[in-house]
């Protein structure tokens, strides 16, 4: 397991690989300020990828705007491109719901993020 952590502005970045699944742990504000510094880090573990999954833990993030969901957008989609899964866990609160309004959390979740999030121990 190796682990490296980013701080952009709002914003710490935790990248952790385990169990087979790279995950993305986000602590803070993703938004019009961070979300540059996140797509960098997040486009970066997309060029290293070959057949891990991608988790992005957003159990600490405690705002999101539509630069953050753009991102998280773009990010999805570069990985079905490479029939790579990229998958969100630990939405809570008013992120959880945004998602879910929006019919955003569809995107997301997957079997094989759900066995994905329980292989790597998310919580």
């Amino acid at each position: 397991m190796t682990s490296n952590t980013l701080t952009t502005t709002d914003l710490e970045i935790t990248l952790d690989e385990r169990d087979g699944a790279t995950l993305l742990r986000l602590r803070g504000r993703l938004g019009i300020d961070s979300s540059p510094g996140f797509r960098d880090q997040l486009l970066a573990t997309l060029r290293e990828q070959s057949t891990r999954p991608i988790l992005i833990d957003m159990t600490g993030v405690t705002y999101i705007d539509a630069s953050g969901i753009a991102t998280l957008i773009e990010g999805l989609k570069i990985a079905r491109n490479r029939r790579e899964s990229l998958c969100l866990t630990g939405l809570q609160g008013r992120v959880l719901h945004l998602f879910e309004v929006t019919g955003l959390l569809n995107l997301f979740e997957t079997s094989a993020c759900k066995a994905a999030s329980s292989a790597a121990k998310v919580r």
